[in-house]
């Protein structure tokens, strides 16, 4: 199949153009820089969190022989259950480590979400950015109407605006907003597993100086 006849770069140049500028104007850097960033984790399995809760469970081993303070100096590569075990380490209560993994967790969700809502914003600008490009031919080709070579390639411009506003939309930015969405809830769902033995564990140190009272 000859694809050279759907290949046009004023085409090209205002829906691609467009949706990028429009996408710049609408999005903060942050989430720009996120959302582009979030490309690298479509190919990586999803976010599973039984390692995490093996090292809590060796961290309550930990406590028990030697209380949470020996967890001070642990090295814990997600930052999540690093400030938790730092709360627990400072003394924190059950109840305030578990609302401190729900902060750490609604934030953490916010910010995929809004990497996702970058590329769902890109799915809707795109069409949006085709039609445009083909009221541009219409234009041409109605100003043209004497000259039947620029009547053929404002017609071009017409039609492929509207298919290249389509594929930008419909294979590339809605795809890849959904998978983000996916992975964020997935990964928000994973990581509320971490609430009930952080919280259990926030409560070993008491349980250790109550024995040692009692003895």
């Amino acid at each position: 199949m000859n694809f050279a006849p759907f290949l046009d770069p004023v085409a090209l140049a205002i829906v691609l153009g467009g949706t990028v500028v429009a996408v710049l104007l609408r999005t903060p850097l942050g989430d720009l820089g996120r959302g582009l960033a979030a490309l690298r984790t479509l190919g990586r399995r999803r976010f599973h969190v039984e390692p995490l809760l093996a090292q809590v469970a060796a961290f309550g081993r930990i406590a028990q022989r030697h209380g949470v303070i020996a967890l001070d100096r642990s090295v814990i590569a997600d930052p999540d259950l690093a400030a938790a075990v730092a709360a627990i380490v400072d003394g924190a209560s059950p109840e305030h480590v578990a609302a401190l993994l729900d902060q750490c967790r609604v934030a953490r969700f916010e910010r995929h979400r809004a990497a996702a809502e970058m590329w769902s914003g890109m799915a809707d600008i795109a069409p949006a950015m085709g039609m445009i490009g083909t009221l541009i031919g219409l234009v041409q080709m109605f100003t043209a109407m004497r000259d039947p070579k620029a009547i053929g390639a404002a017609m071009a411009v017409a039609l492929l605006t509207t298919l290249y506003g389509a594929v930008i939309a419909c294979l590339i930015a809605t795809p890849v907003a959904s998978r983000l969405k996916r992975y964020a809830r997935h990964e928000a769902q994973e990581r509320a597993r971490l609430a009930t033995p952080l919280a259990e564990l926030a409560i070993v140190q008491p349980r250790l100086a109550a024995r040692e009272l009692a003895a």
